[in-house]
């Protein structure tokens, strides 16, 4: 096992426009993640990654970049970035920024060429193709619904867009837009950024026959169609023996439709390509066939199955990313825990299993506290683009529409941006303003400050077990085994190398249960999410215990 900073760094992920406002607009910003981050360094993250800052207008939140080089007026100037950047490597940490290589806004400069005229320059930086008897080239549905074609006036065609229409796709095959993306990155390599996580990079290489497809399964067209391109990996090879390969830097690539079976062409540290992916195997676990707004219940044993999966993939030569939400996905407590009776149990819980899993783990901003879902009473009070989107779609297809906003309760992007809770005050200390967002309500029970004067809080355990898996590094770099796979409320597993080994319990139910496992361990118990101590084969509720093994 090739040892790396990255694999040993604790990662923790900010969304600006929700992490802290300093100026008092209702926006977070880059001098609120200046004030907060000897907070992060208490935690013991040493790795910070901020979603885009670049210069966008906002239709998704940053995800549409109109200038690559510069700073969004909304979180300040480059010299608060070039602040930011100092003041984090002052503190022995890390910074990783957010590339959308994918897609621009349609506001950039080379979009405004490209539609003008078909004899622009900058024409074949985008997918263009004439319609077909007056419909849309191909009937593919975009991420966030709708199609992804989009009408031009000016020259008669369609531009592509997986995403919104105001994210028109970049042409991979042309040699100048590479060019274009390599020089970007290191334009920000050279100011000191230590590496990127590189939005629906799987996306990048398309299928040049545009084909129509079947639609009754969403997830089978973003792995057949829109994903795994046939130039893909000499796309990621290229990008890194011209850039990444020569910085001393950390890469994380977004991979929607990435697979057990195609994982490694991506990571493999032979290939030359990725440090690492984010697959969503277990993010869509609970995805019908119409997507994420489509539910359905899924079973621990499959949850299970996913992560011991994808851990005997990847450990030879490859690297794996631990995370169980970010903020495209609904916050992980109600999610995976029990954000009700046991909420502070079940989110240290899975604090253990993020932090005790191998490979880097990620903790999304307010998960340290415990934050929760938020259930808005209507459509009005929702900013996210791909829930807004939905609810049209859904509205036009005769939805039951209050059926559907339960959905998007449990579903919508908006869980996990709603403003950090650092206080109790009002708008949880995040500004002294309306936030862009509505903060959830119970800013006044789950915040920062409450936390730290609780030596048994949720934050104080994340402390705990980031400090543990430090001292620890046989949970970095060791060896995995899932033991009770098919035991329908317990996640057991070990972790060892030659010095040292570890048995991690799970209770992931409301059941108190005895582990007859359990009762013949021969160690110590080391690490718990209860105060009080009980028998060693005794789990209760959302109980977790980590023993070192003698």
């Amino acid at each position: 096992m090739v040892k790396k900073w990255w694999k040993e760094g604790v990662v923790y992920q900010i969304y600006p426009r929700s992490f802290k406002d300093s100026n008092n607009d209702g926006i977070g910003d880059l001098q609120g993640i200046i004030e907060k981050l000897d907070y992060i360094r208490s935690l013991g993250a040493d790795i910070i990654w901020i979603c885009p800052v670049y210069k966008s207008p906002n239709d998704d939140n940053g995800y549409d970049v109109s200038d690559y080089r510069n700073i969004m007026d909304e979180f300040g100037t480059m010299a608060d970035f070039d602040n930011l950047l100092k003041s984090i490597h002052d503190r022995g940490m890390r910074l990783l920024m957010d590339l959308v290589a994918n897609h621009s806004s349609d506001e950039h400069r080379w979009f405004q060429e490209a539609r003008k005229s078909r004899n622009s320059p900058y024409r074949d930086y985008y997918f263009w193709k004439t319609g077909v008897n007056g419909r849309p080239p191909t009937n593919w549905p975009s991420f966030f619904g709708g199609g992804t074609w989009e009408y031009n006036e000016a020259t008669e065609d369609y531009y592509l867009h997986l995403f919104t229409k105001k994210q028109p796709d970049l042409n991979w095959e042309n040699p100048k837009v590479r060019r274009e993306i390599y020089d970007i990155i290191k334009f920000w390599f050279d100011k000191g950024v230590d590496g990127f996580r590189m939005d629906v990079i799987s996306l990048i290489s398309k299928r040049l026959e545009f084909s129509d497809v079947n639609m009754d399964n969403y997830g089978e067209i973003i792995e057949k169609q829109y994903a795994n391109g046939p130039r893909i990996h000499e796309y990621l090879n290229e990008m890194n023996r011209e850039v990444l390969s020569q910085y001393d830097i950390m890469t994380v690539g977004e991979g929607p439709g990435i697979h057990l079976e195609n994982a490694m062409d991506y990571v493999d540290e032979n290939r030359h390509e990725l440090n690492m992916i984010f697959h969503f195997d277990h993010m869509f676990i609970d995805n019908g066939p119409g997507g994420k707004f489509d539910p359905v219940p899924y079973k621990l044993t499959c949850f299970k199955k996913i992560f011991s999966d994808w851990d005997q993939q990847l450990k030879d030569g490859g690297w794996n990313s631990i995370f169980l939400g970010n903020h495209d996905f609904s916050r992980m407590l109600s999610r995976f825990g029990n954000d009700g009776q046991y909420r502070v149990e079940s989110a240290k819980l899975l604090a253990t299993l993020l932090l005790s899993l191998r490979g880097t783990p990620y903790i999304y901003q307010g998960d340290e506290l415990g934050m929760t879902n938020v259930a808005f009473e209507g459509i009005k009070d929702y900013r996210d683009v791909e829930t807004l989107e939905s609810w049209k779609a859904a509205e036009s297809s005769g939805h039951d529409m209050g059926h559907f906003l339960t959905v998007i309760h449990a579903q919508s992007r908006d869980n996990a941006r709603t403003p950090m809770q650092w206080t109790g005050d009002v708008h949880g200390g995040f500004s002294a303003v309306e936030p862009w967002i509505r903060s959830n309500p119970n800013y006044a029970e789950i915040n920062v400050a409450s936390q730290e004067a609780d030596p048994g809080s949720v934050l104080h355990y994340y402390r705990k077990m980031v400090s543990y898996r430090k001292a620890n590094p046989t949970l970095v770099y060791g060896d995995y085994q899932c033991l009770m796979e098919d035991d329908p409320n317990l996640y057991i597993y070990e972790r060892w190398d030659d010095d040292h080994r570890f048995l991690i319990a799970l209770n992931m139910s409301e059941q108190h249960l005895l582990v007859d496992l359990l009762t013949q361990v021969h160690g110590e118990l080391e690490v718990g999410n209860y105060n009080e101590r009980n028998t060693p084969g005794e789990l209760r509720p959302w109980e977790a215990k980590v023993f070192r093994i003698v």
